[in-house]
């Protein structure tokens, strides 16, 4: 008798007699895995979800005939690696900031699903920060199979997929990458970040699997702080942008978010870029304080720090845009450069930059080829800083362009009409000075109201020294506001290209109606000297050399022997502008302008000369009209009238 036999068969519907039926736990209520029946050798392992499994076999009442029974061995298999997160389903995990800050790891695992599911199955991970942080995924290990071991048939390409989302939700719309058995490639070590504070990921199996799946992957998750201080700039890795009309005033460091110090350039620096912009109806001016550097010490900055511009040094770069947005190629007007490394200290910060208009730039550039090394994943920051848009309409002028004398003002009433006064002000003044000049400032009609110096102060810098007043005047000395005249040395700063000039700052706390103070300053020239030391006066009204001034810039000479002079026209104009000087020898004494007013003596030869001129002029002019207006003068005795 012969009898055919039954292949190795799964399903109920296929095995009506003898079968085993396996279940995933520890009795007939867990959920079953197959029901198995035929004969040969099953091609497939099964593995469980949990460290149990249910086997049981039935009979039919037939007997056994010619079947002998079953055979299986049984193993056990390494389970899941302890996930810093919590499981709503079987596979349905949600893995948070707090879960993994809890645990103590600085990086979250979770692994593709090495057990049994069925078809149609859908396993997901939420990988949820908090507000203002990213999350970044990668793969240390990633392999792509074909599907072994299925539970049902598909013919069809992406049996088993896994597909990553920039959302808290899959959004087809959002989707970073999607893997599939058939034709995808694994990208083991690639960072997929998330540009919000969740990343979604999504494993689906069409097929089910008794053994595991075909996408084999080790992923490891963390989180980043991706708090911005300014206006994140689109399309940037962390260039930000600071506008006066957002806040006025604010704190700003390096990149929170250390994942910018591993993005691929081909450039050899990395760069961040900070833009502070504002509108001169609102502001003229930025200030930007650098309190601290802190790069990575030698040997990973390679040379020398004294070629800031040129050498491939972590740095900070500080410019005016002007006409161009490129960063200048070295030092110059309104350019610096920092790269030495310099700890915080209370009042005394690495550098303070005051632009000269409204717009400012800074950018920090690190050494792309050692970039991660150095920096990814380092706590501490590479530089802070402290912003402030100040000189507002109420100040005028932030740049008065050189002249041999000018005034100042405080407040500046015409922007009273569509300003409003604030509680506190700053305004900087810069006035420039002609080379190779000495400048005089003499404060007058100085009004504050009170004599706290925190309620209004006047200081006055010098280029060599922007960060220490040279004079300050507050409401207890406004009384002593003589100052002595700056020169030439003082004025010139150590910036090539830079303009000779003096800056004059008031911070007041007050509004500016409470405030008011009117500042004058003239331009001196010095005299050559003789051989012997005396002052060469003959030079008064000659040229002072190829790069002096026109004739009349040095008519008259102040009195003393510090060979200063000034103008013609500045004498006895109604304001002392030879320094030091209010009694009857100076510009606006009462000698000075007396002789100023004497007429000069007359010439009588020229005058003379002048009269007989004039007399024989009118003669000439009197016997014309005579023959014009008298025509019988000329008729002769002979002409008769008819």
């Amino acid at each position: 008798m012969t009898c055919p036999m039954r292949p190795i068969s799964s399903g109920a519907e296929h095995c009506p007699y003898d079968y085993i039926k396996i279940y995933d736990g520890k009795d007939v209520t867990y959920p079953v895995i197959g029901t198995f029946c035929g004969m040969g050798k099953f091609p497939y392992s099964i593995i469980g979800t949990s460290e149990d499994l249910f086997v049981e076999f039935v009979s039919s009442p037939a007997g056994p005939l010619l079947n002998t029974g079953f055979h299986f061995n049984v193993g056990n298999w390494p389970g899941h690696v302890e996930t810093a997160g919590s499981r709503n389903s079987t596979c349905d995990w949600l893995l948070t900031y707090e879960d993994l800050a809890a645990s103590g790891d600085s990086e979250g695992i979770f692994l593709s699903v090495a057990h049994w599911y069925p078809p149609h199955t859908s396993c997901t991970y939420l990988i949820q920060g908090l507000k203002d942080q990213i999350v970044r995924l990668y793969f240390p290990s990633f392999r792509i199979n074909r599907i072994e071991s299925p539970i049902a048939m598909f013919d069809g390409d992406c049996g088993e997929s896994l597909t990553l989302y920039d959302a808290s939700w899959p959004d087809d719309s959002r989707i970073i990458k999607t893997f599939c058995d058939t034709f995808s490639r694994p990208m083991e070590k690639h960072d997929f970040v998330s540009t919000d504070s969740a990343l979604f990921v999504r494993f689906e199996s069409k097929t089910g699997s008794y053994s595991g799946s075909s996408l084999y992957y080790w992923a490891h998750y963390d989180f980043f702080n991706n708090t911005h201080f300014g206006t994140a700039v689109e399309g940037t890795a962390c260039d930000e942008e600071f506008s006066s009309w957002n806040t006025v005033s604010g704190f700003l460091r390096s990149p929170l978010n250390t994942l910018v110090y591993k993005r691929s350039t081909s450039s050899q620096y990395l760069a961040c870029k900070y833009t502070f912009v504002t509108d001169r109806r609102l502001y003229a001016r930025v200030i930007l304080t650098i309190n601290s550097i802190n790069f990575k010490e030698l040997p990973y900055n390679l040379g020398s720090c004294e070629d800031c511009w040129g050498g491939r040094h972590d740095k900070l770069l500080i410019w005016e845009p002007g006409n161009s947005s490129k960063v200048p190629s070295g030092p110059g007007p309104g350019a610096h450069c920092h790269c030495r490394n310099t700890a915080i200290q209370v009042g005394a910060p690495v550098a303070r930059v005051v632009s000269s208009s409204e717009s400012l730039n800074l950018e920090l550039r690190v050494d792309a080829s050692r970039a991660a090394s150095n920096y990814f994943k380092h706590s501490g920051a590479l530089f802070e800083a402290r912003y402030e848009f100040v000189h507002s309409p109420l100040c005028g002028p932030a740049v008065i362009p050189a002249s041999t004398e000018g005034e100042l003002h405080f407040p500046h009433y015409e922007a009273l009409g569509y300003t409003e006064p604030p509680r506190s002000i700053r305004c900087i003044w810069e006035i420039r000075v002609n080379k190779d000049r000495d400048v005089w400032l003499h404060f007058d009609k100085v009004r504050f109201t009170t004599r706290d110096c925190q309620d209004g102060r006047l200081e006055v810098y010098l280029p060599g020294r922007p960060d220490h007043p040279f004079m300050s005047i507050c409401g207890h000395n406004v009384s002593s506001k003589e100052m002595p005249p700056l020169t030439s040395v003082d004025l010139t700063g150590q910036t090539p290209g830079e303009s000779p000039s003096v800056r004059i700052q008031f911070i007041g706390t007050m509004t500016p109606a409470r405030a008011a103070f009117k500042i004058a300053w003239t331009e001196l020239f010095h005299l050559p000297r003789n051989p012997d030391g005396t002052l060469m006066t003959s030079k008064l009204t000659e040229e002072l050399g190829a790069s002096a001034s026109p004739k009349g810039e040095c008519d008259f000479l102040c009195p003393g022997d510090s060979g200063l002079c000034i103008p013609g026209h500045l004498v006895c104009n109604g304001i002392v502008n030879c320094p030091g000087w209010h009694n009857e020898s100076g510009d606006e004494g009462p000698e000075t302008c007396a002789a100023r007013a004497e007429p000069p003596p007359t010439n009588w030869t020229i005058l003379g000369l002048g009269a007989c001129g004039g007399a024989l002029l009118a003669l000439a002019c009197l016997i014309l009209a005579c023959r014009i207006c008298c025509p019988c003068c000329s008729k002769s005795p002979d002409d008769t009238d008819y």
